[in-house]
């Protein structure tokens, strides 16, 4: 029978009273400190190295916690750090947050829109946020799915720095604008999807190693040292983060966790820190009547992530698709560097349609073998995919977007693919309606060594996969606001309303519902393929990737043509007024004795639906 273990922290028991527990094997004897009342009182330490006391500290007291020789250290499981991740911790009040009546569907039926707190809005907080949540809403999104928020060094990050897992970034308004963001996200129907990094700490302000056996040396991840999920003491650092997601979710009313680059969790237990994850993450859910998401970041392209536990799988409700990003960036822009190499055919697109990944067991020139593996039985819904995000934007040299190398036209057809894909869609934060800031990598560390190393980390990274040349300064306060987003050319952007149309296409048909009928053909030789739903077809995707039109016949069998069809969408066109056909719609289609012929301009999507059933 598995021990309950102490809630971790500094939880409040009374208006007055706050009860601290933290694990710290490594203290034969560990003290309070409140330093405001200038005092210091041993806490009882139990076999397991948990450290625990009641005291008189009410809400907003700040404290540390002192080891024998007057190290005074935060709370690894802090709710709020007020002075950064160097300074005192901070006793939080907890509320709970508002339901609000809000159910939080399946993964398949959202479309999640990406956005980094700090460059989201002029302000860069959570209650700057809010006010833009209606734009989001209007567009068709559902879910809001936040880059890590956890406290970082300084006022500037990506978030993947972290090192108070517990707490918001008080910069960005910590907790109590957190739970506000999240409240005003329910009230308007949206989810809040939250992206938590369990594969490493940051390096500045990294205090856990002093506490306990958070970390191995029997592994490194890309990031630095890795977290100890599966050597001794392992128990006790499971439950540090399943109590960290379990916090997000139940504390703070997050719908769902993304949980950052997967297979840098190095872990050879018979249940897996993951598989446990999931477990308790959707028990406590479930129990309170809620829907939790946990999708994974991965590129090992594993089903096992998303199958269930009765199958042998992970029990995770979804996982990131790269391939599909790879192959249509790839497709469009003809790059073929690093991770890009074995990808560029208009084939690899329509692969993965039917198999759910490009790479399913086939040898992978980047990889320098076999990679991936048969993944036909995973629903298509279970896959996010995109074609901006904060990785595929901010780890190229600039932070350029889309547009820059796959040019207005490029773009636009990517977004078809994606947001009628039977896919799980993800947008980037701006790109619906054509933002042109890069989003580029920034930090604010302290330390001059460190800050010189993230430097040449940076140049390293940028070696392979790109031409060599100079990367922005990450700690340069210009380039955090160089990325932040310039909201005004949204009011005049007419890719907006393409966006919203195609979001509109993609409710009104229904293309979750008819994801399982999903097929694609490509036509290498033309450089053009068809994602077909329904057999025979009811919608029907035509995509050209090539540098001028296209006409090419459709396979009789899947687009019959006595069916009646009219064209939904064209993304060459400047028209989006929803007439049942685009001007020069007409001229596109070519209804024929025995087979329907389309003509595709270059560059462009054109959407298809039937109106009359097959005679």
């Amino acid at each position: 029978m598995k021990t309950e273990l102490p809630r971790l922290g500094a939880i409040p028991e009374s208006e007055t009273l706050t009860r601290f527990c933290v694990w710290a094997p490594k203290a034969m004897r560990l003290g309070l400190h409140l330093p405001d009342a200038g005092r210091s009182e041993w806490m009882k330490r139990d076999q397991l190295g948990y450290h625990s006391i009641v005291a008189e500290a009410p809400p907003g007291t700040l404290y540390q916690f002192e080891f024998e020789d007057s190290r005074l250290r935060p709370d690894p499981a802090s709710r709020a750090q007020p002075f950064g991740v160097h300074g005192p911790s901070m006793v939080e009040r907890v509320t709970v947050p508002r339901a609000l009546g809000f159910q939080n569907p399946t993964l398949a039926h959202h479309v999640i829109y990406e956005l980094h707190t700090g460059t989201f809005t002029p302000e860069g907080t959570f209650q700057s946020a809010i006010a833009r949540l209606d734009d989001l809403r209007d567009l068709g999104i559902t879910a809001v799915e936040l880059m890590p928020v956890s406290q970082f060094p300084g006022n500037r990050n990506w978030g993947y720095d972290g090192v108070g897992p517990f707490a918001a970034q008080w910069s960005y308004g910590g907790l109590n604008g957190l739970r506000k963001l999240v409240d005003a996200c329910h009230s308007r129907g949206l989810a809040v999807i939250l992206d938590v990094v369990y594969n490493h700490l940051g390096p500045e302000g990294n205090y856990l190693s002093e506490f306990g056996q958070y970390f191995t040396d029997r592994y490194q991840t890309p990031w630095g040292a890795a977290l100890n999920f599966g050597g001794p003491e392992s128990d006790q650092v499971r439950e540090y983060f399943i109590q960290n997601a379990l916090h997000w979710v139940i504390d703070c009313g997050i719908d769902g966790l993304r949980l950052d680059a997967v297979h840098a969790i190095i872990d050879h237990t018979a249940k897996t820190f993951i598989e446990e994850l999931a477990e308790r993450v959707h028990d406590a859910a479930e129990a309170i009547g809620r829907r939790a998401l946990l999708i994974a970041e991965s590129s090992d392209n594993d089903p096992k992530l998303v199958r269930s536990a009765d199958r042998g799988g992970a029990g995770l409700d979804g996982c990131w698709n790269d391939d599909f990003h790879h192959a249509i960036r790839c497709a469009l822009t003809g790059e073929n560097r690093g991770y890009y190499k074995p990808f560029g055919s208009v084939d690899q697109i329509a692969k993965a349609v039917r198999d759910r990944f490009v790479f399913t067991g086939e040898y992978s020139s980047s990889h320098l073998r076999r990679h991936g593996a048969w993944s036909r039985d995973v629903p298509h819904g279970k896959l996010v995919v995109f074609t901006q995000n904060h990785d595929q934007v901010g780890n190229r040299p600039h932070g350029d977007r889309l547009d820059a190398s796959a040019g207005e036209d490029g773009a636009k057809l990517a977004a078809a693919m994606v947001l009628l894909s039977p896919f799980t869609p993800l947008l980037w934060m701006g790109e619906e309606y054509g933002e042109v800031a890069p989003f580029q990598y920034f930090v604010s560390h302290t330390d001059p060594g460190l800050i010189e190393a993230v430097r040449k980390g940076r140049r390293a990274e940028f070696a392979e996969l790109h031409d060599g040349s100079e990367p922005p300064d990450p700690q340069d306060e210009a380039t955090f606001e160089r990325s932040k987003l310039d909201w005004s050319r949204r009011v005049a952007s007419p890719r907006l309303a393409m966006y919203r149309e195609l979001l509109r296409l993609r409710r009104e048909l229904d293309i979750p519902s008819l994801a399982a009928s999903a097929d694609a053909i490509g036509w290498e030789d033309k450089g053009c393929l068809a994602v077909f739903y329904g057999m025979p077809a009811r919608v029907v995707v035509a995509a050209n990737f090539g540098a001028g039109p296209c006409n090419w016949t459709l396979p009789a069998e899947r687009v019959p043509p006595s069916i009646s069809w009219r064209i939904a969408l064209d993304t060459a066109s400047r028209n989006w007024s929803r007439k049942p056909n685009p001007p020069g719609a007409e001229a596109a289609l070519q209804p024929a004795e025995k087979a329907l012929s389309i003509t595709v301009p270059a560059k462009s999507a054109i959407v298809l639906v039937s109106q009359s059933e097959p005679e």
